[in-house]
């Protein structure tokens, strides 16, 4: 195993060998060509050199021990020049990179070869919205540089609803969050762009990074190039797409027949949903986004809110079907706990259904749900603002044709979420037997 940080270099993927070795063969047939170039012009110089080379043999030993000897520091000279050139060829590319990124520094061989390995990583899509999502991106990023989000845009409520009314964009909110999540950059600026202000007539209640997508948006006319800009400035692993590039608003049709419009309302409301509908209904998806879904290795729907996150990418024309025909791995990630208003009651089989009831098509071949149980404590703080535990049914989920896994993969902090290294290991454990 090459574990200092100059044999480092030799590993495979880092992509270095082959340069190296052209850069010997090059020296190798530029020497060559000295050699004929004194050869013609200096013929003298070879002639001394070879009687000196003789003469020495002689001083040193007859016949083939005083070549021997000869031969020897030949290969330590030619060695020496090897380790000159390497030495000068390993500082000029130190100082090139350490010129690009002061922080490489000397781990300058360690970022090459884990960028190198992510850059190789399997193409993985993730579909959602809300902070699931970018939980989720967080451990996905560290397997791969290959990492698409697709993202709702239907969130009506706080900095996005506002930005959204007054300036016409899509609301950038859970668009922000991916970003950060997948950003490779100083935490500093993430926790800048994070940054919501407090106080400040028109700035209260935004967010840095809504406003900087909204400024950019501005600037090139367009979401999408806002997006990659503000991904230029994170330095992102991987690529976040909005579902759609459409304005798009969230209905739902309640229990009672009613019809109420707008993901905040729908929320708040009492009744339960029946069916969930996006307004207008013929929104299309970018090619882009279909693209990454037919050439993903993994795709994963959750976590996130089900009726709010989840299905409303799915009602966005060409995503369902993408996903239906991909041969990818498709991996549903529930819930841990249900939703006031939404999902109140749901065990983990119900969510599963609420998807089927809305894309009949088989959309996933896993259902990961968690099995551990928060503490009496959290679970009692829940229960006050009307959240339970989803219960874990994974015997019902497996009778409606799907594979379970099942195993804790939650976080305890101070709220009950997904841990992102444990969900992406779950993940990236069932690509590896898959192949």
């Amino acid at each position: 195993m090459l574990r200092t940080p100059s044999a480092r270099w030799l590993l495979p993927g880092m992509l270095v060998k082959r340069w190296l070795l052209l850069a010997l063969s090059g020296t190798v047939i530029m020497f060559v060509g000295l050699l004929i170039l004194i050869d013609v012009r200096f013929p003298q110089l070879l002639v001394w050199l070879h009687r000196n080379v003789q003469e020495t043999s002689e001083q040193l030993g007859t016949g083939s021990e005083g070549n021997l000897i000869l031969a020897l520091g030949g290969v330590a000279i030619a060695l020496l020049g090897l380790a000159i050139s390497v030495v000068g060829i390993r500082g000029l590319v130190r100082t090139i990179a350490c010129a690009i990124d002061p922080s490489a520094g000397r781990q300058l061989a360690h970022v090459v070869y884990s960028k190198r390995n992510l850059q190789m990583g399997p193409e993985l899509v993730a579909i959602g919205g809300g902070t699931g999502l970018s939980t989720l991106l967080r451990g996905l990023k560290q397997f791969s540089s290959n990492v698409t989000a697709v993202v709702t845009v239907t969130d009506d409520g706080g900095s996005s609803g506002k930005l959204t009314e007054q300036f016409g964009v899509l609301p950038p909110g859970d668009i922000r969050n991916c970003l950060v999540a997948l950003a490779d950059a100083e935490p500093v600026m993430t926790r800048l762009l994070q940054h919501r202000f407090r106080t400040g007539d028109g700035l209260s209640g935004h967010t840095l990074g809504n406003l900087l997508i909204v400024a950019l948006t501005d600037i090139t006319g367009n979401f999408e190039t806002a997006i990659k800009e503000t991904s230029k400035v994170l330095a992102i692993r991987g690529r976040v797409i909005p579902s759609t590039l459409e304005h798009v608003r969230l209905r739902a049709r309640m229990e009672d027949g009613s019809i109420i419009e707008g993901e905040t309302a729908i929320a708040s409301s009492p009744l339960k949903i029946r069916q969930m509908m996006l307004h207008p209904p013929d929104v299309s998806a970018p090619q882009e986004a279909l693209h990454a879904i037919r050439e993903a290795d993994v795709i994963v729907l959750g976590p996130g809110s089900v009726f709010t996150s989840i299905i409303p990418n799915l009602l966005v024309n060409g995503i369902a079907d993408a996903i239906h025909r991909s041969r990818a791995l498709r991996v549903y990630v529930c819930n841990v706990m249900t939703q006031p208003g939404e999902t109140d009651g749901f065990t983990a089989s119900d969510h599963v259904r609420a998807i089927e009831a809305h894309c009949p098509m088989r959309l996933f071949d896993y259902v990961l749900v968690n099995t551990s149980r928060p503490s009496p404590e959290m679970l009692e703080r829940y229960r006050r603002s009307g959240a339970e535990f989803v219960e874990p049914d994974l015997d019902r989920i497996r009778s409606m044709g799907y594979r379970t896994v099942g195993g804790d993969f939650i976080s305890q902090t101070d709220v009950v979420r997904h841990d992102p290294h444990k969900l992406a290991d779950a993940i990236m454990s069932l690509l590896m037997r898959k192949g």
